[in-house]
């Protein structure tokens, strides 16, 4: 029997950006195999972090949302709820800059996906929505909490409570999405921009990534403490003793860094 391809796969580039691909049929629905599958891949990532990341799926549809099959009552409700919770955290926990490349349709679950990442490069094509409501339910992956941090919680109710979805240019106007580019170069813009910060200081990437998502989950002393344990953190780093001596010698943007 021949062996069962994966349906989340990671490729390590040499330009130090991994490619994390869903690939799971047409709609690449994000059943519990595929989120178990998800969460270990990231795991490997956060274990042995790569220069960055990009996560991406198919070039019509990035992931729709849970495989509706396996819904049934509150007790099913709660294991779907947990896995979407823990895949999707280890994506966010990545200590790199993870990118989401949308070439197409981010609805429910894979729009929640899109949200655990960093940013968001979208092809001119893409829409983005949570419409659980339109079959009489909620978001479970996220969508609640990291919509209404990223557009606010008036356009978070206004998309989640009509289940409406959103093209691309309003995506960007709203902040729901970074940059916008034609639906043929997304793939190649953003692992571009994946390298690009590969090649940066990306030991101070990720302690500055870690006091922006984390302070946002504590009042404004609390976060303004946990940046100045990492301010002090991030100066025993060989990338600060290199920044700081390019820019004594050549003036700031010289700098090249090792990533430790």
């Amino acid at each position: 029997m021949a062996p069962i391809p994966p349906l989340v796969s990671v490729e390590r580039r040499d330009d130090g950006v991994a490619v994390l691909r869903i690939e799971n049929g047409k709609v690449n629905a994000l059943s519990t195999d595929v989120l178990r599958q998800l969460e270990g891949a990231a795991q490997a990532l956060i274990d042995e972090p790569p220069g960055a990341v990009v996560v991406t799926g198919g070039d019509r549809v990035f992931a729709a949302g849970a495989d509706i099959s396996e819904f049934g009552g509150p007790d099913e409700a709660r294991t779907i709820g947990a896995q979407f919770t823990r895949a999707l955290g280890a994506v966010a926990d990545i200590p790199r800059t993870v990118i989401a490349a949308l070439s197409g349709v981010a609805l429910g679950g894979g729009c929640e996906l899109a949200l655990a990442c960093d940013l968001r490069m979208a092809s001119d094509r893409a829409r983005l929505g949570q419409p659980e409501i339109l079959l009489g339910i909620i978001p479970g992956g996220g969508g609640t909490q990291r919509l209404a941090r990223l557009v606010g919680p008036a356009r978070a109710k206004d998309m989640i409570l009509t289940g409406r979805a959103v093209g691309a240019e309003e995506a960007l106007r709203i902040g729901l999405v970074d940059r916008v580019v034609a639906a043929d170069e997304v793939q190649d813009a953003a692992r571009a921009w994946a390298a690009e910060l590969a090649r940066g200081a990306v030991a101070a990437q990720a302690l500055a990534k870690r006091a922006i998502d984390r302070g946002l989950d504590v009042g404004l002393v609390a976060g303004l403490d946990l940046e100045q344990e990492l301010f002090a953190q991030v100066f025993a780093t060989d990338d600060a003793r290199i920044g700081v001596d390019s820019f004594t010698e050549h003036g700031p943007g010289r700098a090249t860094f090792t990533g430790r």
